[in-house]
């Protein structure tokens, strides 16, 4: 993965490691349930942000050769993005 998602990528990692760090003290001192909800819920946000920028970072870096390839690998490119990033309607 290459500049700037990198950068990115690892920064929104972090947040949400230290928020789930964060939950678990929380649970361990018996806070509010809502308190916890929201500071997982705000970890979910970084994981996806940080999900987006992967997806970015590799449609920057792989995807252009791979959309330009004969058809049958062209499609099975783009079937690994929609199973991998969760695409497809479920």
């Amino acid at each position: 993965m290459k500049d700037p998602y990198k950068k990115k990528f690892v920064t929104n990692v972090r947040k949400a490691k230290g928020l789930l760090e964060t939950v678990e003290k929380m649970v361990e001192e018996d806070r509010y349930c809502v308190d916890i909800a929201q500071q997982v819920n705000a970890a979910i946000g970084f994981l996806k942000s940080a999900n987006s920028t992967v997806l970015s970072g590799h449609l920057d870096s792989c995807a252009a050769h791979r959309l330009n390839s004969e058809t049958e690998e062209k499609e099975a490119f783009i079937a690994e993005l929609v199973r991998v990033f969760g695409v497809s309607s479920r």
